[in-house]
């Protein structure tokens, strides 16, 4: 009978080191992070899948079509400066009252209208920037020969949501604003964001379109999602080690931690 007793116990030890083996073998290699889903700019021509059908045209105004809500810079400017003052008032609801280094903003309507002094409503539907100012442009010459015409997209900004340092929307400082520049502006991603699996929603004339990007592969740089429009909100999800509820902090101490936890439990099992 003390045979038995110490081959059960002897059996129930073992199992026990078996146990914890198989714990800390889940904890310290399920929380590994992977080198390719970290590097950047990593070389994966063998399996491009993006494509640049805006090639053809030269900066990100031409690629980006106006939508409700937008808001515009518009000034219009005179030899005559009393004339300049007429047409740059601000009229109806949709015109701001707010005045900066003589811009006026405007802002589209739900029917894509805007009400410009004295002209009236000019509808921007289907509009770039250029075609829109195209439009004010037609919509003066009943009025002036002789002008020059300011026009400029007001509300450049994108949304961060996920994995960022810093989620919300994002002032875009300059017109042509890369995804890399994006992801620094928005604090950059944290180490547990899925970088291969970037969603990227853009708003089209159609409606809303969901991209997925590999934010590690250099080939990026020649797509269509290089350059990041107004409106677009990016998306990182998290990895599984953060939903393991490992954080940040995670490093070799911890390693060494559970290390000497097992060799504790040994030396007293033992």
């Amino acid at each position: 009978m003390s045979k038995n007793l110490n081959l059960n116990q002897t059996n129930k030890h073992k199992y026990l080191r078996e146990i914890f083996k198989l714990l800390a073998f889940i904890v310290i290699f399920s929380s590994c992070i992977p080198q390719k889903e970290i590097v950047l700019l990593q070389d994966k021509s063998e399996n491009k899948n993006y494509e640049n059908p805006f090639a053809p045209l030269d900066n990100i105004t031409d690629k980006y079509y106006l939508q409700p809500n937008d808001y515009l810079f518009i000034n219009v400017s005179t030899p005559d400066p009393k004339i300049s003052e007429f047409f740059n008032q601000a009229q109806g609801n949709s015109a701001s009252t707010q005045r900066n280094q003589n811009f006026f903003f405007y802002q589209l309507d739900d029917s894509m209208n805007i009400d410009f002094p004295y002209v009236g409503k000019i509808n921007m539907k289907g509009c770039n920037v250029k075609m829109g100012k195209e439009k004010v442009q037609e919509a003066l010459k009943p009025f002036l020969k002789e002008y020059s015409l300011t026009f400029k997209l007001a509300s450049n900004t994108f949304t961060a949501l996920g994995e960022f340092r810093k989620q919300g929307v994002v002032v875009m400082q300059k017109e042509q604003v890369t995804i890399f520049e994006a992801v620094a502006m928005a604090g950059g991603i944290t180490p547990f964001g899925k970088q291969r699996k970037m969603k990227l929603v853009r708003q089209l004339p159609d409606g809303p379109v969901t991209y997925e990007v590999d934010f590690t592969d250099k080939n990026i740089v020649n797509s269509e999602y290089y350059y990041i429009y107004p409106n677009d909100l990016i998306y990182v999800r998290p990895m599984k080690a953060k939903q393991l509820g490992i954080g940040e902090s995670f490093s070799i101490g911890i390693i060494t931690t559970a290390l000497a936890l097992y060799l504790t439990l040994q030396t007293i099992i033992n």
